[in-house]
């Protein structure tokens, strides 16, 4: 029995000494480069990175949703016969997107935020805060009461979990951005690479003060208007700053617009429809089956979703409303889709990134298909360092008078690319792309005749809608100006976005996922709110394949 008892330990400890030989040489491995031999990370120097990185961390809000091929566009039910969706075959890329449409609550914290950072009684602030505000007057209706709404839909606690609306897309964007710069804040804080009380900092209303994710990845020492000495964390070694890096693996991606094809991929949900490598059929709505009535025992009868169910039906009798919502319904009201997300359809229509076009080329592109694309690059000062903008606040006047910020103190200034960054590629050869084989003249190869003159080009553009401008007369007053020219053939142009789903004013045709429709990017509704996507950096999945890909084959 002794002699067995010591073979057993012997053989445990031969076990336990080949696992911790095994992991010693993983983690020697992991440590040293396979190019050079040298250590990484060495406490001596050297080339430091974060080889610990496993995966993107899941941002406030977000869920993920792991990317695939698709059929993008309308499949059935089409009694348009409307060409702007033809059906076609795409791959996105995984991306994490909104559980939720952004909220009256989520809209109001970026208010108060920016009341308190750039006090509109200042001047040099004053169109900041009132450029952000949502407009409630797109409750109005000329024959109808609607007063309640237009003062409390807002601000009123009852409504603070509905999805917001009177944001236009150039609003929606501006909100993407700032919950960008607020969320890797809290990331570099509970990282410590900033102390606990920095984000707060710009709470005094010292508006340059602010932290930007750009400007803190390309000049650090700009931040919170160069006083970021003072707010170093733990990170920090004898009085050195340091700061994070894009190789450090925590600062995230920007929040932004879902594109076109990421919230139709999205709301189709087709992974519920999965079998190995094929879908089961497909989907006419974001659950499953062909009616938007619940069929399962509890709550038999009801509808899926938030929508108008006919001429002056939008919430069913009294003592029995088949939706549970008159307007918008508070998020979360109904089931998700199999990705997690809800209101994909009803409640609200969204807000996505692209640019309009009744077209969707896919002979140049079936993988993330966008359009949409304006490449910019960072502006080099004459120090020849990063332009970050101080005091220079650079403001906008849409079409329709409202004036917003274009950048904010503290931020990156941004300019096109130019030849530096086109010359001999083959894949974009400038910095506006929005309009690139669209159909118009200037997509074809026979533009150069048609004339020399580029005003009468224009006029034979397929895509130029009025342009109606805002002027100042003599006593400085906002004065619109239609535009009443017979020349122009379209409502379509470059500043003309997508928006999807359908919302509480629609009827069910228009919860397709497929069905897309458009509206300047100035205007705003009551029908129209948003949700925000972040790109996926690493995996395609988070489940990792059992297959073996790298075992060699006998």
């Amino acid at each position: 029995m002794k002699k067995q008892f010591i073979k057993v330990v012997l053989s445990c400890i031969v076990v336990a000494g080949t696992f911790t030989s095994c992991s010693k040489n993983s983690s020697s491995s992991k440590n040293t480069s396979r190019a050079t031999g040298w250590k990484i990370n060495d406490k001596d120097g050297g080339f430091q990175f974060n080889s610990d990185f496993k995966e993107q961390e899941t941002a406030p809000g977000l869920v993920f949703v792991e990317g695939g091929t698709f059929t993008k566009g309308k499949v059935q039910d089409d009694v348009m016969h409307d060409w702007n969706n033809t059906a076609t075959s795409q791959h996105v890329q995984s991306f994490y997107m909104d559980e939720t449409e952004v909220t009256n609550v989520m809209y109001l914290e970026y208010l108060d935020y920016l009341k308190s950072v750039y006090p509109p009684d200042n001047p040099q602030y004053a169109h900041i805060y009132t450029g952000a505000l949502p407009d409630t007057l797109v409750w109005r209706n000329r024959l109808g009461f609607n007063e309640t709404m237009t003062n409390n839909y807002l601000r009123h606690p009852a409504y603070a979990e509905y999805p917001v609306v009177g944001v236009n897309w150039v609003q929606a964007t501006q909100f993407a951005e700032w919950r960008t710069d607020r969320v890797n804040e809290v990331m570099l804080e509970r990282e410590g690479y900033l102390a606990q009380e920095a984000k707060y900092k710009a709470l005094d209303g010292e508006g340059s003060g602010t932290f930007s994710t750009e400007a803190y990845l390309m000049r650090p020492e700009s931040v919170y208007n160069g006083s970021i000495d003072s707010l170093q964390g733990k990170k920090q070694k004898d009085s050195t700053n340091v700061f994070a890096k894009r190789s450090s693996g925590i600062i995230l991606p920007e929040y932004r617009l879902p594109t076109e094809t990421e919230w139709e991929y999205a709301a189709q949900a087709q992974i519920g429809q999965r079998e190995y490598n094929n879908y089961r059929g497909r989907k006419k709505y974001p659950w499953e089956g062909d009616y938007t009535r619940n069929g399962q025992r509890v709550g038999r009868g009801d509808q899926l979703a938030n929508f108008k169910q006919g001429k002056g039906d939008y919430g069913g009798i009294a003592g029995w409303s088949d939706d549970g919502a008159d307007i918008t319904a508070e998020v979360k009201s109904y089931k998700a889709n199999d990705f997690g997300l809800y209101d994909m359809a009803g409640n609200v229509s969204e807000w996505v990134a692209d640019v309009y076009r009744p077209i969707v080329d896919d002979e140049v592109s079936d993988f993330n298909y966008y359009r949409g694309n304006v490449y910019m690059k960072s502006a080099i000062g004459e120090d020849g360092k990063v332009n970050v903008l101080r005091d220079e606040i650079v403001y906008d006047t849409l079409p329709n008078g409202k004036i917003v910020a274009v950048n904010l103190p503290g931020e990156v200034k941004m300019v096109p690319v130019d030849e530096q960054e086109t010359y001999l590629r083959t894949n974009f050869s400038s910095s506006d792309n929005r309009g690139y084989r669209d159909g118009e003249p200037g997509s074809t190869r026979y533009y150069d005749q048609f004339s020399d003159d580029e005003e009468d080009n224009k006029k034979k553009s397929m895509y130029n809608s009025p342009n109606h401008k805002i002027e100042v007369d003599s006593i400085g007053k906002l004065v619109g100006k239609y535009d009443k020219s017979n020349d122009r053939n379209t409502l379509i142009n470059d500043e003309v976005r997508v928006f999807k789903g359908g919302s509480w004013r629609d009827r069910a045709y228009w919860l397709d996922p497929a069905q897309r429709r458009y509206m300047p990017q100035y205007m705003a509704t009551d029908y129209i709110g948003f949700r925000c996507a972040m790109s996926r950096v690493g995996s395609k999945s988070k489940n990792k394949n059992k297959t073996v890909r790298t075992k060699k084959a006998k």
